[in-house]
Order: structure tokens, then sequence, then C-alpha cells
């Protein structure tokens, strides 16, 4: 058998994916397996928006269904 493509049989697993850094930190998973997110527009401009509007987007909410793949792919291993 020629050397070059003799591997051993632990080098035959699979590559690890790489957890995407900045989506580790903003997205979590609740108890069923859905993937949480905060809201956005929270942080800037804050004077023209309600009392009602501000604390409704300090709730999280859950990813949709269009990008649940695409984030679930970003953080693999969570």
């Amino acid at each position: 058998m020629n050397k070059l493509f003799h591997y051993k049989e632990e080098n035959r697993k699979m590559p690890k994916i790489k957890t995407h850094s900045s989506s580790k930190k903003r997205f979590g998973f609740t108890g069923k397996g859905k993937i949480k997110r905060a809201k956005a527009y929270k942080s800037h401009i804050l004077t023209k928006k309600t009392a009602k509007r501000k604390r409704n987007l300090r709730k999280g909410t859950l990813v949709s269904d269009a990008n649940y793949s695409t984030v679930k792919s970003m953080i693999p291993y969570k």
C-alpha cells in the first residue's frame, strides 16, 4: 500500500465545524430546542419611541423558520 494514502483509523473522522463567534453570544436555546434572539431597534434614537414600544423591545423572541437552519449551522454545538 502506498504510504501517501495510508491513514490510521483515527484520522478518518469528519472535521469539526467552527462556531460563529458573534452568533454564540447573540443566540440561545429554549428547553424544546427553539432558538431565542433579542429584538432590534433598542440601542439608540429612543426619544421618539413610545414607552410601550421600548418595553416590548426588551422581551426576547424566537428566530423565524426562514432563518432557523442558517442560525443552527452557525452554532452547531451550543
